[in-house]
């Protein structure tokens, strides 16, 4: 897969679509982009205003929000280290990443069907296994493979949203499938185990990602140190109370609680956010490597330049 792809994607914010916009002026608010349940999309519920002017878009996944910023239609989101490294190399790339936000990885896993006779990662071999291209769930795949001794033609994979990968692993139409969040939660309640997860795997990288323009624009840059300082004051008011916090997620996107509950108790890490640093580098520069070697990207790429330390001492403080 390579950038190009993402280009012909549409960019769905809600139930339209937010196309691509002149280069903003200096003066332009903060625009922000989150999607439903993430840590950034509750600043209103921590008591943390926006400055005025701040404006937020909602999207599907971290893929849409790359693509957005790409096309100047944002100002900065968050997501996984992985979207990122498609746009790395591309003279057009505005994308920058200018934090790290450290997370749990144990949502993060390979689920097998109620019943299944898959015990090892060797079974895996000839199944049908769903993950989502492009994300966390496609290189946890990989590295599977690996560790097993398979390779992408020892399986039969089947690329699909976790929305179609649900409804696919619910009628049956998947022997495992590699998924994160709180729907693993979901598929357990249902019955499905969990056959390994993203523990030793993936670093717990995600990153707050912003235009290149915006950081080279006084105004809009120190806008967006606000906004990290702000973020930060969220993730401790996440981090001080598990059981509210449930309850915020739950009652924003209509999941049950429990499943929520049963995501806290599982964790590998609470949510910090930290500076640029070289092992957040080294560690996307691993995971591209991966895709590279595994002719997910068409050659290799260095993803040195997507990092910019600017914003450094304000999330150090």
């Amino acid at each position: 897969m390579t950038a190009p792809l993402f280009a012909r994607r549409s960019l769905l914010v809600g139930a339209g679509a937010l196309t691509a916009c002149t280069k903003p002026k200096s003066s332009a608010p903060l625009r922000l982009a989150t999607y439903r349940g993430n840590a950034d999309s509750f600043f209103a519920a921590a008591g943390v205003p926006d400055p005025p002017g701040f404006t937020h878009a909602q999207f599907a996944s971290g893929v849409q929000i790359a693509e957005a910023i790409n096309a100047r239609a944002i100002d900065a989101g968050g997501m996984s280290e992985i979207p990122p490294i498609f746009l790395a190399g591309s003279p057009s790339n505005l994308v920058r990443l200018v934090a790290v936000l450290q997370g749990d990885v144990n949502n993060q896993v390979v689920l097998t069907p109620k019943g299944s006779a898959i015990r090892s990662l060797s079974d895996l071999k000839g199944k049908t296994i769903g993950y989502v291209r492009a994300t966390t769930s496609h290189y946890i795949l990989l590295r599977l493979l690996k560790e097993a001794g398979l390779t992408w033609s020892d399986i039969k994979p089947a690329a699909l949203s976790p929305q179609d990968g649900l409804a696919a692993f619910q009628r049956g139409g998947l022997d495992a499938w590699v998924i994160y969040g709180v729907i693993v939660q979901q598929a357990r309640a249902a019955g499905a185990q969990i056959l390994t997860t993203g523990l030793g795997r993936l670093s717990g990288n995600y990153v707050v990602a912003a235009s290149s323009e915006a950081l080279e624009d006084p105004a809009r840059r120190d806008a967006l140190g606000d906004y990290l300082r702000r973020y930060r004051t969220v993730l401790n008011w996440i981090n001080a109370d598990d059981e509210r916090w449930a309850k915020a997620r739950s009652d924003a996107t209509g999941v049950p609680i429990a499943y929520y509950r049963e995501e806290a108790k599982a964790r590998s890490a609470r949510p910090a956010l930290v500076p640029v640093n070289a092992a957040a580098i080294a560690s996307q520069q691993q995971v591209a490597d991966v895709f590279a070697e595994a002719g997910v990207l068409s050659r290799k790429v260095d993803v040195r330049p997507l990092w910019d330390p600017r914003l450094n001492a304000i999330v150090s403080t």
